[in-house]
């Protein structure tokens, strides 16, 4: 046997040492793998294993003040595919296309991409969803989804906002309290190889979502109505370019209605009402349909800024008798102009006929500018912009909107000229929005409070509960409740003996300011386009609605507030009136006038416009309950017919040439059950949605309510006969 030498027994001891601290070092990784990053390696091995799809929460409701729904979310599926699982993709693609009504080649690319899901097309209908299901597709998924749904289609549009694809809120409360509405998503997870096939006896966990809170609006959807209805109609009677009314309660500073007219449906929030302006925004680039987009969105109620003419005659009125500076009985005198600010010549609007002397009274039912003028160089610079700043002007009010603008007012007194304090007198040189006006003429009504304007008032969860309130928030205090007392009786005199006469309501105590002012285009004024507004209260005697009608550009003939705005705003003052069951108190005179009686004149084959002015000169009210209305719309039938002889004041039911034919009352569907309901809305020819199980508690639209053949109908069950 050959004895190893000494130089081999070195070789072996290396190798042998050298193979021991491998293996030490490998025992020493295997055991930082398992012990020290072994939770975290767990983690990472399960992220690779697992798949999930979101679960979308459903969207809180947003309600009005009374518990109607405004905005809903509707339920609504999506389909998904797993490409590993698709065991045809050709196949798999010619029958999704067919069933989703979709570019065959688009679902191939799709469905044959190297990822573990790939959502196919959301919101797909009932059935839809049915057919697929029935082809029993590997691979293809179809997820319980749910969508944004308005009701009320273009209502509120303003206040509401809309959603995106993804039910982000964008617009209007959407936007503000998309962390409330959104709630949290959850979760469909299951265990797949690394090619994202799913593994067997996977056990699939779903986390449910958790749904979003829901908005309690100050939005009354009867007085919205109201509003919608007239600013409707004002735009086309006077061919304006937009119509905007607001109404607050001025005590609280609740919006009980905001409207701008033309608007959008936020179902469609893309897509113009107009049918011209579809035609040419078709042939639009991106970037140019952008900005229709945004300016079709732009809420004019609080975005836009505008100097208010004569209706800013009320925040110097009230700022002179504040400070003692003037009191009713003070004197002005009136010659038609003012010609002594050097290198400026300032007129009334009566300068052909001056007023002469006046006092403060007459000076504003006068609306007269030369007065103002006076007054203002009495109270001075300091002290008139001190009530400026103090009425909310050049600051955001703290609506919930989101775009809301402050405005534009003198920085400092010292920067106020001669001729600017003059002019700022009686509403020009500075620039509101309409938000700002109404929310300062409440202040003046309710007693001298300045209020945050206030759109929601409570958020709840599903069972009702109360998970945050909104209570009413005052600002400052501006003015006395005297000075209050003796601005209320100055507006009622407005409409009684001044300007604001067509505001008139019989047994109802109204108050109010006209305002006309010339629009400025560009940085200077633009001949021939005013914008006409009224500011008014109601009743004077218990101040509970404030309201602002503003007329852009109203091009029909007259453009001053006193005739084209003040008969709007009374329109509306005198349902929600009525809707709110207060007592109408009559004078002798008026009790007189409630006897006079008129003929009723034979308006069929009328335009709108020439059919409503003759009514109105009457003294006649009139109705014009459709959804659309154009300028064209013609006169076809009349009720009372001409020839009756009726009381002043009554209201002739007018019906018009537009969708007659498919014109239809809404059933009422509570207490009936599910086999009812359908047998009532198939016979109707109308679409619906039904959820829940049971006897119906909720339609929407009511029942009474004018629908057409192309409305959708919801209808929720979960009542249980007796």
């Amino acid at each position: 046997m050959i004895k190893p030498s000494y130089s081999s027994k070195k070789r072996l001891l290396f190798l042998f040492f050298s193979i021991m601290i491998f293996f030490i070092l490998l025992i020493g990784r295997l055991g930082f793998l398992q012990i020290v990053k072994g939770e975290e390696l767990k983690k990472g091995a399960l992220q690779q294993w697992t798949k999930g799809i979101t679960i979308k929460s459903k969207r809180g409701i947003i309600y009005d003040r009374n518990g109607k729904k405004l905005a809903v979310s509707i339920s609504a599926s999506t389909v998904w595919a797993s490409p590993p699982d698709i065991k045809d993709a050709e196949k798999t693609a010619k029958e999704v296309a067919r069933v989703l009504d979709l570019d065959e080649k688009a679902v191939y690319e799709k469905i044959t991409k190297r990822l573990g899901s790939e959502r196919i097309k959301q919101w797909i209908t009932k059935e839809e969803a049915t057919e697929l299901r029935k082809l029993k597709l590997p691979g293809i998924d179809i997820v319980d989804d749910n969508k944004r749904y308005y009701p009320y289609e273009n209502f509120a549009s303003y206040v509401l906002g809309f959603t995106d694809i993804d039910n982000n809120g964008l617009e209007g409360l959407e936007f503000t309290y998309d962390k409330y509405l959104t709630g949290t998503p959850g979760k469909w997870i299951k265990t797949t190889d690394s090619y994202s096939r799913q593994l067997p006896f996977d056990e699939e966990k779903i986390y449910e979502a958790s749904d979003g809170v829901s908005i309690i609006t100050t939005i009354d959807e009867v007085i919205q109505h109201f509003a919608d209805k007239a600013a409707e109609e004002a735009l086309i009677l006077n061919n304006a370019k937009n119509v905007t009314i607001l109404m607050m309660d001025p005590n609280t500073g609740d919006i009980l209605a905001m409207t701008n007219k033309p608007d959008y449906d936020p179902n469609d929030p893309r897509v113009p009402l107009d049918e011209e302006l579809k035609e040419e925004w078709a042939n639009l680039s991106q970037g140019d349909l952008l900005n229709k987009w945004y300016e079709m969105w732009r809420n004019i109620a609080i975005s836009d800024i505008y100097e208010p003419g004569s209706t800013f005659k009320m925040i110097t009125a009230a700022a002179a008798l504040e400070e003692n500076i003037a009191s009713t009985d003070s004197h002005f005198y009136c010659n038609g102009f003012v010609r002594d600010i050097k290198g400026v010549e300032l007129k009334c609007s009566r300068w052909y006929n001056p007023h002469g002397d006046q006092t403060l009274v007459e000076a504003m039912n006068n609306s007269c500018n030369v007065a103002f003028v006076n007054l203002g160089r009495q109270v001075g610079r300091d002290l008139l912009l001190k009530y400026i700043k103090g009425f909310g002007f050049g600051e955001t009010t703290g609506i919930d909107l989101n775009g809301e603008q402050g405005g534009i007012i003198p920085s400092d007194a010292k920067n106020i000229m001669e001729v600017q304090l003059a002019t700022m007198s009686y509403g020009h040189g500075i620039a509101i929005t309409p938000l700002q006006l109404v929310n300062s003429l409440s202040a003046i009504v309710n007693g001298g409070n300045l209020m945050e304007p206030r759109l929601v008032k409570e958020l709840i969860d599903d069972e009702g509960n109360v998970v945050k309130a909104f209570e009413p928030v005052v600002k400052r205090k501006v003015i006395s409740e005297s000075t209050s007392k003796t601005m209320l009786y100055m507006l009622e005199q407005v409409v009684l003996e001044g300007s604001g006469n067509n505001a008139y309501i019989p047994g109802f105590r109204v108050g109010g300011k006209t305002g006309t002012a010339q629009k400025i285009i560009d940085g200077s004024y633009a001949p021939g386009k005013y914008i006409a507004s009224f500011a008014a209260v109601a009743p004077v005697d218990d101040p509970q609605l404030a309201i602002l009608v503003l007329i852009d550009e109203p091009s029909a003939g007259q453009y001053y507030g006193s005739t084209v705005a003040a008969p709007v705003a009374r329109d509306v003052l005198e349902e929600t009136l009525n809707y709110l069951e207060i007592t109408p108190v009559f004078t002798e005179e008026e009790k007189e006038n409630i006897l006079k009686t008129e003929i009723v004149p034979d308006i069929r084959n009328l335009k709108i416009g020439e059919a409503g002015k003759i009514l109105t000169e009457i003294g006649f009210k009139y109705t014009t309950e459709y959804l659309e209305l154009t300028a064209e719309s013609t006169v076809i039938d009349q009720f009372p017919l001409p020839g009756t002889e009726i009381q002043k004041g009554s209201i002739v039911d007018l019906y018009f040439n537009e969708r007659e034919e498919n014109h239809i009352i809404m059933p009422l569907l509570i207490d009936k059950d599910r086999n009812e309901v359908m047998e009532i809305l198939d016979e109707l020819g109308l679409s619906y949605e039904l959820k829940g199980e049971g006897i119906v508690k909720d339609q929407d639209p009511p029942a009474g309510r004018a629908v057409y053949s192309d409305s959708k109908i919801i209808v929720e069950f979960g009542m249980t006969k007796e």
